[in-house]
């Protein structure tokens, strides 16, 4: 009985390893049959590269991924595909903010929107893997491929953390600006200066006029004697303190025409004004000439030379001793554009015309005129609308110079014309004392020899030799000169501004005794306002021949 329990339990037993046995080989069969079919159906890329693939995908714990039960990799496959879905949101987030950033770099926007569409398809495809034991494969094939790209959006992310990191932004922005204005600043100097040496030039027409005047003179010597020349004697009117006298100095001749034409087409009585013309001995011939060629209702005009005042020497006058100074010649006559880059110096203080003498003759009126009691000085760039004869009329309250004042706010005063880090200025002036404007000045000449204004002058001027108190020019000695003894006058009658603002008021201009085109835009040139021009015109004579000859037009 015992044997034959024995016998039945062997011959289970071999029976059950028979059956173990050939169930492991009809599995490994099995596998390796679907394997091979999925691999060839499933790819068309070699065998070799999916076994590798496999082999990357080993898990840490050193299981191979063949080896993983059905269960395991559902939630392996879930927990990838939840880590593909939180990626896909944060793609989503930064190629949104990219977009509302306008990102220079668009390739990252385009990485952005193509990783979001790569994790779409992997979504789609995990909803519809089966994991089963004849799937393990292609689910290793999805799970290789999500962690890759998983791990691209991860580097996308990190890579471009820079592009949103706010304080890197606006640092970047800020170097950004700041190269910005490094630019701006070299294209306005260079525009500075090309408006500058426009300015400067002389347009063809008017140097024409200049050669054409001169040359009536020369062939026609007789017609243009002065007879008061040949006796060295003034005329008497010339001389007269109960007549109205003007002071001009220009070398311009066209603009110097404007201005008389304009004084006595607005004069009430115009046998009562006297105007005398300084200018240049280059240009004395035209100048002469030009005042010959017309009656000017009585109005008396003298012209002169600046050299025949002798006493204008360099032993008496500071300006041409420092032109004789290397350094000062260098400064304005050197290269503008490559001194001007330093920002030192704005470029109209630069202009040579301040270096001319004929600039700082308004500084010695008195011993120009010395039988004058008052005298108006007026610019060549200004043109005159009414009568000016008020003007003499004026209490002038013991002060020097009738002026209008140009301060507004902080603009225009002391402190923007001369320099305050000097100790000799700061204990002297008042930084926020108001600044008037030159080109139309009442002077009481004998308050200007009671007050010694030329050797006050002379005093600041030989100081400024190396350019410590001011950046040069004519207005910041004149505010030192004439500083407490300025009367201020109606602002109607000087209005400034027509050589560079558009936008003054109709009314403030019909209004003024006096226009001025301060600034670059001059009325004979081609860069003038048109607005403004009209006003300037109409005072030149083109109805003469020499005007014609030389192509003016109205």
């Amino acid at each position: 009985m015992a044997r034959s329990r024995r016998r039945v339990a062997l011959s289970f037993l071999f029976s059950f390893k028979g059956l173990a046995s050939t169930i492991a080989v009809m599995g490994c069969f099995f596998f390796t049959c679907s394997f091979l079919l999925n691999v060839h159906v499933g790819s068309s890329t070699p065998t070799d590269h999916d076994v590798l693939g496999l082999k990357q995908y080993e898990r840490n714990d050193g299981r191979h991924p063949l080896s993983l039960t059905s269960n395991a990799l559902k939630a392996q496959l879930k927990e990838t595909v939840r880590s593909v879905v939180d990626y896909q949101g944060l793609v989503l987030m930064h190629g949104s903010i990219a977009r509302k950033l306008k990102l220079e770099n668009s390739k990252l926007v385009r990485n952005f929107a193509e990783i979001s569409i790569n994790f779409t398809d992997l979504i789609k495809k995990a909803s519809h893997c089966d994991v089963s034991d004849s799937n393990t494969a292609l689910v290793h094939r999805f799970l290789k491929q999500a962690k890759e790209k998983v791990k691209f959006a991860k580097q996308l992310i990190s890579n471009s953390k820079g592009s949103f990191d706010s304080q890197l932004k606006i640092q970047k922005l800020k170097d950004t600006i700041f190269g910005l204005e490094g630019q701006m600043t070299k294209m306005k100097t260079k525009g500075e200066l090309a408006k500058s040496i426009a300015a400067k030039a002389i347009p063809r027409n008017l140097h024409c006029l200049a050669l054409r005047l001169m040359q009536e003179r020369i062939e026609n010597p007789i017609r243009y004697i002065n007879k008061q020349t040949k006796s060295r004697q003034p005329r008497q009117e010339f001389e007269d303190p109960n007549l109205y006298h003007y002071a001009i100095f220009s070398d311009n001749v066209l603009a110097a025409s404007v201005v008389v034409n304009s004084v006595v087409q607005n004069a009430k009585e115009p046998w009562k004004h006297v105007l005398h013309i300084v200018t240049e001995r280059t240009t004395l011939a035209a100048m002469k000439v030009m005042f010959k060629l017309k009656d000017h209702n009585g109005t008396h005009i003298e012209v002169k030379a600046v050299e025949d005042y002798k006493f204008l020497n360099s032993s008496y006058v500071p300006v041409l001793r420092q032109q004789e100074s290397a350094e000062l010649l260098g400064y304005y006559y050197g290269n503008g554009l490559e001194n001007s880059t330093t920002g030192s110096s704005n470029l109209k203080f630069r202009n040579p015309k301040y270096l001319s003498m004929l600039n700082h003759l308004r500084f010695y009126l008195p011993e120009m005129y010395p039988k004058l009691h008052k005298i108006l000085f007026l610019d060549d760039d200004v043109v005159v609308q009414k009568d000016l004869t008020g003007l003499w009329e004026i209490d002038m309250d013991g002060k020097v110079n009738g002026a209008v004042e140009t301060c507004f706010g902080s603009f225009h005063r002391y402190d923007k014309y001369l320099k305050f880090d000097h100790p000799l200025i700061k204990e002297t002036f008042d930084p926020k004392a108001c600044a008037w404007a030159y080109g139309m000045n009442i002077f009481d000449l004998d308050s200007w020899r009671r007050d010694n204004c030329t050797e006050k002058y002379h005093y600041w001027q030989e100081l400024n030799g190396n350019r410590t108190l001011w950046r040069l020019g004519t207005l910041p000695p004149g505010l030192i000169t004439f500083y407490s003894t300025t009367k201020p006058l109606d602002k109607s009658w000087h209005v400034l501004g027509l050589g560079y603002n558009p936008g003054l008021s109709e009314e403030k201009i019909q209004n003024a005794a006096v226009i001025h085109y301060n600034g670059d835009s001059k009325p004979w040139l081609a860069t003038a306002i048109p607005r403004y021009q009209p006003l300037w015109t109409k005072y030149v004579d083109y109805d003469l021949e020499f005007f014609r000859a030389c192509n003016f037009a109205p």
